[in-house]
């Protein structure tokens, strides 16, 4: 259970006048309520979506709230690492720091599919897209002052296991199953980061969170492509009627992403009832999350899966005592 804190909720994000923040998948559910706070609070919002006409949707919901807002538009499909070299590429080409990476975009409950690169969608998507995209944005990160880097996992990681052998699970494919290693990877990921930062003496965060139950339409598609139709239809329905509001599940994200009460490592989530509900808190996980043996070796096969290695010779040190 997690361990609640108070009732922490948007009115506490400070004042983000002058940071600029990335966030995959803002156009919609919780990545849209992360991007319109963070606006509202005045940080430069960098919407990284597949979709350009959704985005762009998006940053005029927000801009009708907020006519000053910053926003930009970045095109990003995790699914494809092209696509997520091209992104880093074109950052490079306007800016050199990153105040907030939020690694938010996800895809859940997919039927057995593959990434343009041939990773299992879920796996590839959740993960090994975020760790190449964390790495090729590394050095701007590495300059910035109190930078962060927040992955967004799930409950759902609870139920994973890292199947190394079969991370494609090709002996015995189930979309649950599949997404909540998908989820443990994120997880697993975030802490392993942070042990890498810390080792290199960068006063960079990584952080890691989860939204509980949250009205968000991430398991409609999965129902979709299934050929589910009816049950995608009645998810839409209940959803609402069970789950926090978008709002609420975003809270443990902007907690994670704005606190001054945070610790690198750690892992955030609503502090209600089994951790589905309720305001930010540090939120319970599982003992194979916590694993660096796992983290190593995580590590080392995303960076041969995806070809990207983390430089953090160019870690400004932390000032000492």
């Amino acid at each position: 259970m997690a361990r609640n804190s108070g009732r922490w909720n948007e009115k506490g994000v400070p004042d983000q006048t002058g940071k600029r923040v990335l966030i995959t998948g803002a156009n919609s559910g919780i990545g849209f309520e992360t991007a319109r706070v963070l606006a509202q609070q005045g940080a430069q919002v960098i919407l990284a979506c597949r979709s350009e006409s959704k985005a762009l949707d998006a940053m005029a919901r927000i801009r009708q709230l907020y006519p000053r807002a910053s926003l930009q538009f970045m095109a990003l499909d995790l699914g494809s690492l092209q696509s997520v070299r091209e992104l880093a590429a074109l950052f490079f080409e306007q800016y050199d720091t990153l105040d907030v990476l939020i690694n938010n975009a996800g895809v859940m409950w997919l039927p057995e599919s593959r990434t343009v690169d041939g990773f299992e969608s879920q796996f590839g998507t959740n993960h090994l897209g975020h760790f190449a995209l964390t790495g090729l944005l590394l050095p701007a990160l590495l300059k910035t002052p109190g930078a962060r880097v927040v992955t967004v996992s799930s409950i759902a990681h609870k139920d994973g296991y890292l199947h190394f052998d079969d991370l494609w699970l090709q002996k015995g494919y189930g979309k649950q199953k599949a997404y909540a290693q998908s989820k443990l990877a994120n997880l697993v990921f975030a802490r392993e980061l942070q042990r890498r930062l810390s080792q290199a003496g960068s006063s960079v965060l990584s952080l890691a969170c989860h939204p509980g139950v949250a009205s968000t339409h991430l398991a409609v598609p999965g129902f979709e492509q299934g050929g589910q139709a009816l049950l995608a239809k009645l998810m839409q329905l209940l959803t609402p009627l069970i789950a926090q509001s978008a709002l609420k599940g975003a809270l443990p994200t902007l907690y994670a992403a704005t606190s001054h009460s945070v610790e690198g490592g750690e892992y955030y989530g609503p502090g209600g009832f089994y951790e589905a509900y309720g305001y930010p808190a540090k939120a319970s996980s599982t003992r194979r999350s916590q694993r660096p043996e796992w983290g190593k070796q995580l590590w080392e096969v995303s960076e041969q899966l995806t070809g990207i290695h983390y430089d953090f010779e160019a870690a400004p040190r932390k000032a000492t005592a």
